[in-house]
């Protein structure tokens, strides 16, 4: 199965032996956009309105730098349910 359509609606995090790594219900999420963790959604629930709004760093072994690397994603102008790529950082 092609990788990105394996993670696509899973959550950042889920363990990957999970047999259901999707979305819980009453719990908020924001899509992942581009990148290495394109289409992956992360759990935002219990998070200050002010921190849905700012930018996130993700540990991932995915990206441009390898194990203890990390995706930066920042929240889409106009669009609260969307985070988009800006970058990998070591």
């Amino acid at each position: 199965m092609d990788e990105q359509k394996f993670m696509r609606g899973r959550v950042y995090g889920a363990d990957h032996e999970d047999p259901d790594p999707g979305p819980r219900p009453g719990h908020d999420y924001r899509e992942l956009v581009g990148g290495p963790l394109d289409g992956l959604l992360l759990d935002v629930t219990g998070r200050p309105d002010h921190q849905r709004r700012e930018s996130v760093v993700l540990p991932t072994e995915m990206g441009r730098y390898g194990h203890g690397g990390r995706a930066v994603y920042a929240p889409r102008p106009g669009d609260d349910r969307r985070f988009d790529w800006q970058g990998d950082s070591p």
